[in-house]
């Protein structure tokens, strides 16, 4: 029997917040903040749920990093 993904429960509240707000993510930062607190400590671990929400993440980290004007 395969394990329970660890951070599924995260996942379900997103989807179901996202449904409820008519998918206005800024409703629901609150719950995709927990899931990225869940998949930081299950890093590593086999979790399907963070595969693509951790990949996302970081490819929205990098891009804030290199449109970052500098300082004068």
């Amino acid at each position: 029997m395969p394990l329970k993904d660890p951070c599924q429960k995260q996942a379900c509240a997103i989807q179901k917040c996202l449904q409820a707000n008519n998918y206005i993510e800024s409703r629901c930062e609150d719950v995709i903040r927990a899931m990225r607190k869940c998949c930081e400590v299950h890093t590593g671990k086999n979790s399907v749920c963070c595969t693509g929400f951790t990949q996302e993440h970081k490819n929205t980290e990098d891009k804030s990093e290199r449109t970052e004007l500098p300082r004068t």
